[in-house]
């Protein structure tokens, strides 16, 4: 994870895909996704358990391989240079991906993530630094991100000695972001936003997302439903295909009729939430995209 300034002058990266889709042994986990984001923008990517949100959200940081269409994230094409897009993003919470661990503290977490950061994106010159002026680097980092994350460690039960285990919902949300944050990535990535959270936590974590994104970070996150203002990318899980010799021919087939219009597609809008489209995914498509991963 980098933090290197796009050319036109902003830290956060531009989003765009078009006829992007990952299609896995059992079908397509998403598919005709398409999408155009300035940097700094809220991306909300919404629709039920199950449709290829997290999957999505992983090809579009450079984690999962889309097997159709093509993307860029701030200006690097998708899939030619996941590598790079992995640089220059990072992942908030993403179930079995990025995970905290429950047994250990919030500040076990923070020094482990630093040391991570300094290991994987020091430069040999500040390497070759003073311990103690290493040490102040990374305590303003870390500080930097704890900020940005609105965590306040001394209201947590234990302060900094708080064990994962112990936080509220919210609070592991924070945490998860600003560990992610200490990497000042150009795109920040938090899969279900808003899952489990009360109304008043729901509204403080989009509020959250979107003071991310108005300091200049790309915020592409998870969620059942976007709210207002955001950049909204929807996918619809498919209804099956009915058995038997009389069932229609699926609108998906690869053999479907030349230069016609996408049948399926997923459309970003920004400001608004996208209308509803039929999106020919399954819960086991997206199960086995998420294997290619080492999630499943």
């Amino acid at each position: 994870m980098g933090s290197s300034v796009s050319p036109d002058g902003s830290h956060g990266a531009a989003v765009t895909a078009e006829n992007f889709g990952f299609k896995g042994p059992r079908g397509w986990t998403f598919r005709s996704v398409s999408i155009k984001a300035e940097p700094g923008s809220l991306i909300a990517i919404e629709g039920p358990s199950g449709s290829g949100r997290t999957c999505l959200l992983l090809a579009l940081t450079g984690r999962m391989r889309a097997t159709e269409g093509h993307a860029e994230i701030g200006g690097l094409p998708l899939p030619r240079k996941m590598a790079a897009v992995r640089r220059i993003s990072a992942l908030g919470p993403v179930t079995s991906v990025s995970e905290l661990d429950p047994a250990l503290t919030v500040a076990e977490h923070l020094r482990e993530r630093a040391l991570l950061q300094r290991h994987f994106d020091g430069s040999l010159r500040a390497l070759l630094r003073p311990r103690a002026e290493r040490a102040a680097a990374t305590r303003g980092r870390i500080d930097e991100a704890l900020e940005a994350a609105g965590l306040d460690l001394a209201a947590l039960p234990k302060a900094e000695r708080t064990a994962v285990r112990d936080l509220e919902r919210l609070e592991a949300l924070r945490l998860s972001v600003a560990l992610a944050l200490i990497g000042r990535p150009r795109l920040l990535a938090v899969d279900d936003a808003d899952l489990k959270l009360s109304d008043t936590d729901r509204a403080d974590a989009w509020k959250l997302l979107r003071s991310i994104a108005e300091s200049g970070t790309t915020v592409l996150a998870v969620c059942s439903q976007a709210p207002e203002g955001t950049t909204a990318v929807r996918t619809v899980a498919a209804t099956p295909t009915p058995a038997g010799p009389a069932a229609p021919k699926s609108e998906a087939a690869p053999d479907a009729t030349p230069g016609a219009a996408p049948a399926h597609t997923t459309e970003a809008t920004p400001g608004a939430a996208s209308t509803d489209t039929d999106q020919d995914t399954t819960e086991e498509g997206t199960a086995d995209a998420l294997a290619e991963t080492g999630r499943a």
